[in-house]
């Protein structure tokens, strides 16, 4: 037997009240218990990626030095390095281009200046007019370069050198004679293609104002810059300028010299060394400098200089000499036989009859 209890209120256990601490999501995030708890698992996570990466630092091979054209450099030497180009760095650049209907002669002497000179540009021609200034400092420009050379010729004949700073100066204008390209000479000399060349100069340089002004552009013109992407570390041959007649004369020589087998020369071999002649051949007749970039105020102007039309019309006036003088004889003669009659012949007539 049961013993009656009464009435029991019975409910499910999810109608049954809980006590429950539950807040809602703003309540939460403006507490300083939740923000404490978040501010730690940040530091947490920051934490264990730092060491984390530390392992992973640890256990790496160390970094390969970099590779460069004088060879292997640590991260040392690169902060050095990085340091000392902090101050002058020659970023030199030159475009070589020529007027139109140029000769095969002359376009041949262009590109092999152009082979020379690993820090120039090549450009198509340029119509030789009043307002070619204005187009070469354009195209210079364009290029991103600093200086020109421009070989204008004119009636198939003379060639003209034009070498320039642009875009503010100065310029000089050469007269270029004896010109001997490589493929003419075939000479036995022989030099790597890019190597930095060793610019010589005659003391005759250093004598006038304008020599040295000469001295000068020629240095930054066909000096090829340290470091040139183009340009490979060595010094293998020679540009040789020197004075003779108020003319520059242009020579290239391979610096030729005896190996024992190792890399290094023994200094006793240095003696030995000797210059083997590459090419080209040419002469510069300097006519005027100008202050500025393919014309301005003339700075020089050279009182010697003869241009090939005069010259050309002193040849045609000393052969049209030839021809009266050829005249002259003939007057002479006839006058001569005027005034000197010949005898009548007593047996001119005789067997006439």
């Amino acid at each position: 037997m049961t013993a009656n209890r009464g009435p029991v209120d019975r409910k499910s256990p999810l109608q049954q009240p809980t006590e429950c601490n539950c807040k809602s999501p703003l309540q939460l995030w403006r507490s300083d218990d939740w923000a404490g708890e978040i501010s730690m698992g940040k530091k947490r996570k920051h934490n264990e990626t730092e060491a984390a990466a530390n392992v992973k630092k640890d256990e790496t091979a160390e970094e390969r030095p970099k590779r460069t054209l004088l060879g292997w450099k640590s991260n040392g030497e690169d902060d050095k390095s990085q340091n000392s180009s902090l101050g002058f760095r020659n970023k030199e650049k030159v475009l070589v281009t020529c007027s139109r209907r140029i000769s095969f002669r002359y376009r041949h002497l262009m590109l092999n200046l152009v082979d020379l000179l690993p820090h120039c540009k090549k450009d198509n021609k340029v119509e030789s007019k009043e307002s070619k200034g204005a187009t070469l400092n354009e195209l210079v420009e364009l290029k991103s370069c600093s200086s020109c050379l421009f070989f204008e010729c004119r009636k198939g004949k003379d060639l003209y050198l034009w070498m320039a700073k642009c875009p503010n100066g100065p310029s000089v204008k050469f007269l270029v004679n004896a010109v001997h390209t490589m493929e003419e000479l075939k000479l036995t000399g022989n030099h790597l293609k890019g190597s930095r060349p060793v610019l010589t100069f005659s003391s005759n340089f250093d004598k006038k104002p304008h020599w040295l002004l000469l001295k000068e552009m020629i240095t930054q013109i066909f000096g090829t810059p340290k470091d040139h992407r183009k340009s490979k570390p060595y010094h293998d041959h020679v540009f040789v300028f020197s004075i003779a007649d108020d003319h520059i004369w242009f020579r290239n020589y391979q610096i030729s010299c005896p190996h024992s087998g190792g890399q290094k020369i023994d200094h006793g071999d240095l003696e030995k060394m000797t210059l083997v002649e590459v090419g080209p051949r040419f002469c510069l007749n300097p006519i005027k400098i100008f202050g500025g970039s393919f014309g301005g105020p003339t700075l020089y102007e050279n009182p010697f200089y003869v241009s090939p039309n005069q010259i050309r019309s002193l040849e045609k006036r000393q052969k049209a000499g030839k021809y009266a003088k050829k005249v002259k004889a003939k007057t002479r003669r006839k006058m001569h036989e005027m005034e000197n009659p010949m005898e009548v012949d007593e047996f001119a007539d005789m067997w006439k009859e």
